[in-house]
């Protein structure tokens, strides 16, 4: 026995080294295929199909193994295997090259897809530009198709390479397409809502409604778009919280970046200002900030095409000020143009109201007045009853003072107290 072993031991070695080589070789492929073929926000839901793929690799390999060891073994035991192999050499030929061409083409056309769909799809976008559109909304529309096209490119080429491998291995994939279209029709009633989701996420992406990049507001939810396909859109907000919206459930779309942006401002200055004095401030730091060289750019509107009177506030008058920008600059627009018209303010002597409160101290009696016990009125002298509440009055030590209390007085001319 040890002398077989020392004899045939090498040989065995060696198919058990090449059979280890080859499972290694297939597990890298057979993930690097997953990671290709699936988009990147997938994988970590297919650590399910990553683990039970392993162990399919495990078993193709352990059968590998066993295959070349039993091969060593029988040939070292001097019977003749070439029959076996003639068969399994004239498979591999008439069928391994076939279906290594079709993993191959299917390879091909997904990395043609990959290639070829940004590009064209951005050329088209910007074909059919109309308006205002920026360069740089057209390269949004332009990532959010090619996206969409990639990933359904390559399922449809998986499914299809799929089915022309089981084909060609001699499993009859007539019936598995019979059975295919029931099942749909099945998940088709079983999971309307999915359904629903993608139909949403197809008239999103074909009306153009957003794309990757721009803030928008849908199902409460405001925030930039990080992604979008036909199933979900996620919605990352100021704060940082990723939100994932179905498609489905978006009902209204509200999208604060598209072609243009507005700026929106409500002013407020005293009642005692001049309002064509403060216009004019206002109007003045508008054009200067239109010819600034950083903010200049940003503004579309070099003056504000509304400035009106829009409001008597309770403690002042409120102005509206509304002008155009680039998209998705409006905000910071804003808070430059609310710094400068507050500074132009302070330099100009130009009041902005606030809230007052006026403190009430109580009523004095006059000499020979009592205090009403029951309510702390003040009663003219000679009083037998209150004035306020009718309590009787009785002579007596005057009661402590009250402490004063606040009450909240209408606001004054100007915004001043009454002094």
């Amino acid at each position: 026995m040890w002398e077989w072993f020392m004899a045939n031991g090498v040989w065995i070695l060696l198919a058990v080294v090449a059979g280890f080589v080859l499972f290694f070789i297939f597990r890298h492929w057979a993930f690097r295929w997953m990671q290709k073929l699936f988009p990147e926000q997938w994988q970590g839901q297919l650590e399910g199909t990553r683990r039970a793929l392993t162990w399919v690799i495990i078993g193709i390999g352990a059968v590998i193994l066993a295959l070349a060891v039993a091969a060593v073994v029988i040939s070292r035991q001097g019977v003749d295997v070439t029959p076996a192999l003639d068969k399994v050499g004239g498979w591999l030929l008439e069928h391994g090259v076939p279906i290594l061409i079709i993993i191959g083409l299917a390879y091909l056309f997904y990395m043609i897809v990959k290639a070829l769909a940004p590009p064209m799809l951005e050329r088209m976008v910007r074909s059919r530009g109309r308006g205002r559109r920026a360069r740089s909304e057209h390269a949004k529309r332009a990532q959010t198709l090619s996206s969409v096209v990639i990933q359904g490119a390559a399922i449809f080429i998986a499914i299809v390479a799929l089915f022309m491998i089981l084909s060609e291995v001699g499993l009859d994939i007539t019936p598995l397409l019979a059975g295919a279209g029931v099942a749909g029709i099945a998940l088709g009633f079983a999971a309307q809502s999915f359904v629903k989701d993608l139909i949403g996420g197809f008239l999103i992406i074909f009306e153009n409604q957003f794309d990757v990049g721009d803030v928008i507001k849908v199902a409460d939810v405001m925030g930039s778009v990080e992604e979008v396909n036909l199933r979900r859109t996620q919605i990352r907000d100021l704060d940082g919280v990723l939100h994932i919206i179905p498609n489905g459930e978006i009902r209204v779309a509200s999208n604060y970046t598209m072609m243009w942006s507005r700026v929106h401002l409500n002013v407020s200055v005293a009642y005692k200002e001049d309002l064509d004095r403060v216009m004019a401030v206002i109007r003045r730091v508008w054009e200067e900030t239109a010819d600034d060289p950083v903010w200049g750019s940003q503004l579309t509107s070099k003056s504000p095409w509304i400035l009106r009177v829009n409001e008597f506030g309770d403690s002042g008058i409120v102005i509206k000020v509304v002008g155009e920008t680039k998209p998705m600059v409006q905000w910071e627009v804003m808070g430059e143009l609310r710094r400068r018209i507050k500074r132009a303010f302070d330099k100009e002597g130009i009041e902005i109201p606030w809230p007052h409160v006026k403190l009430y101290m109580g009523d004095k009696p006059a000499d020979g007045g009592l205090i009403c016990p029951a309510c702390s009125g003040a009663n003219p002298p000679g009083s037998q009853f209150c004035v306020h509440c009718g309590a009787k009055l009785t002579p007596g030590p005057a009661p402590k003072p009250t402490p004063p209390k606040e009450e909240r007085g209408k606001p004054t001319m100007g915004g001043f107290g009454d002094g």
